[in-house]
């Protein structure tokens, strides 16, 4: 079984406080990107076999991968071992903001359910879902949303107007849990991004969604990461309409209106990592069922 995927931007990223369990709620307008990573899934073998695709790529220690969490979470639902092989092609960078571990273990989720013909409806997912990480529920299902609670919470929202996203990250990543604790040491103020988005989106109007974008982890995370501030004053001034860091960062995501408008300004980016993608509507595709 073959799936993709699919990394997630914030359009708004409101952080509202530190809950008693150490998470925090958030108020947050998520949108899936076609920006993927593939994950391949198999019967065989004895146990949880991963192979990570390219070889060297950095995804941590094994037992915290959120795929392996998230065969984890389904053995201990159902008590069965699911003997797998799973094959993680990896494209969407680690420690960027752009949900590629939640997008990977909601791909593992509906991979392994198919497989071994579980009968879990979709909420009964979510719910395994966010044992695994926060935006793995969103991951699910993909699109446009408004995510409240620790971002499981979720709404669906109009989707976009049609537009280009260039996507650009530093050579140095970010850790979420150092952004977030930076943060609550600032006792920084919740903005006001997420309802002007709202107001966009449902009105269709792309200038004002631009205008709109932003993130509260951001000014955090460039105390960590100067790059990151530097990157998205690069993408306004080669003519994004609206720019702003997804996440808990560093990866940086500007608007354009014309698909050329996009490719000459990520062409003149210089960063490990620049993509061209577009709004997409799912979180997961499944690509071959064998």
């Amino acid at each position: 079984m073959l799936l993709r995927a699919f990394a997630k931007v914030n359009y708004a990223l409101e952080v509202l406080g530190r809950r008693p369990d150490g998470y925090h709620d958030i108020r947050s307008v998520m949108q899936s990107v076609s920006l993927t990573d593939e994950v391949e899934i198999e019967r065989g073998g004895k146990g949880f076999e991963l192979r990570v695709e390219p070889e060297g790529t950095e995804i941590g220690p094994p037992e915290k991968n959120t795929v392996y969490r998230a065969w984890t979470v389904l053995r201990n639902l159902t008590g069965e071992d699911f003997p797998v092989r799973v094959r993680l092609r990896k494209r969407i960078p680690a420690g960027a903001g752009l949900a590629g571990g939640s997008a990977d273990a909601a791909a593992a989720l509906v991979g392994l359910s198919a497989l071994f013909g579980l009968r879990l409806d979709e909420k009964e997912v979510r719910g395994l879902g966010v044992r695994v990480g926060a935006d793995v529920p969103f991951c699910l299902t993909g699109g446009t949303a408004l995510g409240e609670g620790v971002g499981e919470v979720l709404a669906p929202l109009p989707a976009p107007p049609a537009h280009h996203l260039v996507i650009a990250r530093p050579e140095r990543g970010a850790d979420t849990g150092a952004v977030y604790r930076l943060h609550d040491e600032l006792a920084a103020k919740p903005g006001d991004s997420a309802q002007p988005v709202v107001e966009a989106l449902r009105a269709g109007d792309l200038s004002a969604l631009a205008r709109s974008i932003g993130n509260d982890l951001a000014p955090v995370t460039e105390k960590l990461v100067p790059e990151v501030g530097v990157l998205r004053e690069r993408l306004l001034g080669l003519g994004a309409l609206g720019a702003a860091m997804t996440g808990s960062g560093t990866a940086v995501y500007g608007i354009f209106e014309s698909e050329a408008d996009a490719r000459a300004a990520a062409g003149r980016v210089s960063v490990p990592l620049v993509e061209v993608c577009v709004p997409v509507s799912a979180g997961v595709e499944l690509v071959l069922d064998g």
